[in-house]
């Protein structure tokens, strides 16, 4: 009994290893997708250099207080800070070119030091987020709320502003009505003893600045999810439907692209090949067909979405309708081409599959762009994952324009076009060997 079982472990094995390209896919792919997702998230020792979370800054005070707050996010090595106007900044977050945006309303800054010594209603910053960034709109308020702290505290017990303040809460203090005797001395005495301390670090020169950072500050942060109008709230599901319709129409492509080399294998090209029909036909009308079916499948995957989780078409429909029928075709052409370069079904298959992966991850179906590095933001650009991804998130729950869906359309033609023209020249008409 254990002969014949030794040779058939022994036959299976030499199978496996006799297959290079498979052998070698089985340990490239848990290695590169390992590797990746490692890199993006500090594997060796935290010293990846991840990009920074872009965020617009709008200052319409102009204090003291309100520059400072701008000065410390700016020199944050985790924000990437630039300053905008109001209009802009919501546009730009609406259209995913920011992830947030901080307003600093006018007034700010005597708001804030007012409410740092005496209570009453608290200062507001806005932060318009961008509702598919969610996780990190909470890490910006997070180093929002420490960088006003250390602003406001600050200026309160080094600048104009906050000996301004002291005098004029003082005056308030002494002059209050109706206020115990023991509680007005109190305040006083504070009052006198922040006095004293401004009085005596004024008359000095620079020196430590181990009080700079200040104590506290009372503040309120205004929350505002950017979406397609007021009261449209941002859905999920749209981009997990968008993402996943992308995955599995790229693997029907793979399937396609297999099945070719399959019919290649016997013979069944060779012979349409002495039909009177050109290259272009042949392989157009298979192009096509896949194409009318990836069409098929995303149409029903995002009616599927509409009557079940609400998905809806917020934006322009001969913009979403084109990003459907761009990367219908440019799928179609993708199967073409991996039928054009594979050479065996078995081993075409798993390098399809690992190209494929490589390419929904680089387009942000899996992990947002946003923390890669910037060196690996530019290369997903090359990726028609990431375009079909940005085109289904314009038209759908940002609501935009048939504008925003232009680029994405346009660079979806051009992948078709490539694969289409590279399919073409590469394709064999009967199996090697």
């Amino acid at each position: 009994m254990f002969k014949p079982f030794r040779a058939l472990v022994r036959k299976d094995l030499k199978l496996y290893f006799s297959n290079r390209r498979a052998l070698l896919m089985s340990i490239v792919a848990p290695i590169a997708f390992a590797s990746f997702f490692g890199y993006l998230f500090g594997g060796s020792g935290g010293q990846t250099e991840t990009a920074r979370i872009p965020v617009l800054a709008v200052d319409s005070d102009g204090s003291a207080i309100s520059r400072e707050i701008v000065a410390r996010l700016t020199s944050d090595k985790a924000l990437e800070v630039k300053p905008a106007t109001l209009a802009a900044a919501r546009e730009a977050v609406r259209k995913g070119k920011a992830t947030a945006a901080i307003s600093i309303p006018q007034g700010f800054g005597d708001a804030a030091a007012k409410a740092f010594f005496r209570s009453g209603d608290k200062p507001e910053i806005g932060v318009m987020y961008d509702p598919s960034h969610s996780t990190e709109s909470s890490m910006i308020q997070g180093m929002l709320a420490g960088h006003v702290m250390e602003a406001v505290s600050k200026e309160m017990f080094n600048g104009p502003t906050g000996r301004k303040s002291v005098k004029d809460s003082l005056a308030q203090v002494e002059g209050a009505e109706g206020m115990s005797p023991e509680l007005k001395k109190s305040l006083t005495e504070m009052l006198r003893g922040v006095e004293g301390f401004n009085q005596a670090r004024a008359s000095q020169a620079q020196g430590s600045d181990a009080l700079d950072q200040g104590i506290t500050m009372p503040f309120q942060v205004k929350t505002e999810a950017v979406t397609s109008g007021t009261g449209i709230l941002y859905n999920g599901y749209a981009h997990a439907f968008g993402g996943m319709g992308i995955q599995f129409i790229l693997m029907m492509g793979i399937e396609q692209g297999v099945m070719m080399l399959l019919l290649q294998r016997s013979g069944v090209w060779k012979r349409l090949r002495a039909a009177p029909l050109s290259r272009g036909v042949l392989l157009g009308s298979r192009a096509v067909s896949a194409a009318l079916t990836s069409m098929y499948v995303l149409l029903v995957l995002f009616a599927f979405a509409r009557v079940v989780f609400g998905v809806r078409i917020l934006g322009n429909w001969a913009g979403f309708l084109g990003v459907c029928v761009a990367f219908s075709l440019m799928a179609g052409t993708f199967g073409l081409l991996i039928a054009a370069l594979g050479k065996t079904p078995e081993a075409t298959r798993s390098l399809a599959i690992f190209a494929t992966l490589l390419m929904v991850m680089l387009g942000g179906a899996w992990v947002p762009t946003l923390f890669f590095p910037r060196w690996l933001q530019k290369v997903a650009l090359i990726m028609p994952a990431r375009w079909a991804m940005d085109g289904f998130d314009a038209t759908t729950w940002r609501g935009l324009g048939f504008s925003a869906a232009a680029g994405p359309i346009a660079a979806l033609l051009g992948f078709t076009l490539v694969f289409g023209v590279l399919a073409w020249m590469r394709f064999r008409w009967e199996a090697e060997g």
